[in-house]
């Protein structure tokens, strides 16, 4: 695999991807403000002899309300998500802290969690379980260093080896070094403040006490068809941005464990699962993108996804198709924990860069 080649891609694909999303906040106020214009024009102007005048700093109120709205969702939806920081966050999707002196299979996964620490020069963040999903899956947590989280499910503790569960570690050790968790919250918080603006123009457009339709009903209408399209666009770069970082931290795995089998592996054999139907634990939309692989049905449409189909990114890996692995582990790895928490060579092409 071609890591530092497909890191490079990754991170310009997503500056250009940021770069479209603040085009798309400057062209919804533009929409708004054309919207509102045409609104006012059919509600007065075609009956109103003379030329249209538009009320004073008509404009200006328009783009400050706009952004009022957008910015101020922002803040408030990126607040909220990341108030009680990543342990909290953990906790509400039903992970738990590892509890190593009582489980092998745990304890194996804390060792990794202090040795990817070291590889990848990252602080160590804190080591949770998902305890009641069968499915292989993992998320990253945290706005920071500092309030990190790093979650795995009991799926993934029963069916990995050591190699592959260091594989799975990396690729979210990675979204914790790259920042992708703060990235991935600040852009929920600003679809959600396009959001905002199209249920402004839903209440708008709600009758009144009479069930009589006013003239702001017009205005709202503007608000809602500007604002919808720009909660799409959004919505669709947020996707787009969040695939860009599954790559990046797909690459950045294969490079911190130099083995393409660990997170190729991985992805395998959640292939195989989603095969045999195995049933995971479902979370909102607002966090899939946290997820190793997502686990929401009915999609709209591909560039909704918040993920790369699993057949590219293992293409990625290998640079060939491959197809499910057995769910089963190699037990002649497993035989023993490692003598301490420090870290060790016990797993193939594992090598400390």
């Amino acid at each position: 695999m071609r890591f530092f080649e497909f890191q490079r891609e990754a991170r310009g694909e997503t500056t250009r991807l940021l770069l479209a999303f603040a085009l798309t906040v400057v062209l919804l106020v533009l929409a708004v403000n054309a919207a509102l214009a045409l609104a006012l024009w059919l509600s007065f102007g075609i009956w109103m002899p003379g030329p249209l005048t538009f009320p004073r700093h008509f404009f200006q109120v328009n783009t400050a309300v706009t952004l009022l709205f957008v910015l101020g969702g922002w803040w408030v939806e990126t607040s909220r998500l990341s108030e009680g920081g990543g342990v909290r966050l953990a906790e509400q999707l039903g992970a738990r802290p590892a509890q190593p002196s009582g489980n092998f299979d745990e304890q194996r996964f804390c060792n990794i969690v202090d040795e990817m620490a070291i590889s990848s020069n990252v602080k160590r963040p804190k080591a949770m379980v998902v305890a009641r999903d069968q499915g292989i899956n993992a998320f990253a947590a945290g706005w920071n260093e500092d309030d990190a989280v790093v979650a795995v499910t009991q799926g993934a503790l029963d069916h990995l080896t050591r190699e592959e569960l260091q594989g799975l570690v990396a690729h979210e050790f990675s979204h914790i070094g790259e920042g992708d968790t703060r990235l991935n919250m600040r852009l929920v918080g600003m679809v959600f403040g396009l959001e905002m603006l199209y249920r402004m123009g839903e209440t708008l457009f709600e009758p009144d006490t009479r069930d009589r339709r006013m003239v702001a009903a017009l205005l709202g209408l503007a608000i809602m068809v500007a604002g919808w399209l720009g909660w799409v666009a959004g919505h669709a770069l947020q996707a787009a941005v969040s695939r860009q970082r599954e790559h990046l931290a797909d690459a950045r795995a294969v490079q911190w464990t130099r083995s393409r089998d660990g997170l190729g592996g991985v992805l395998r054999k959640i292939l195989t699962q989603q095969k045999e139907g195995v049933e995971t634990r479902a979370v909102g939309s607002v966090v899939q993108h946290m997820l190793l692989v997502a686990n929401e049905s009915g999609k709209v449409a591909g560039w909704f996804d918040s993920h790369p189909p699993l057949t590219e990114r293992i293409r990625r890996i290998y640079g060939r198709n491959l197809g499910p692995l057995p769910l089963q582990r190699e037990t002649e790895s497993e035989a023993a924990p490692p003598a301490a928490a420090a870290p060790t060579t016990d797993a193939p092409g594992w090598t400390l860069v």
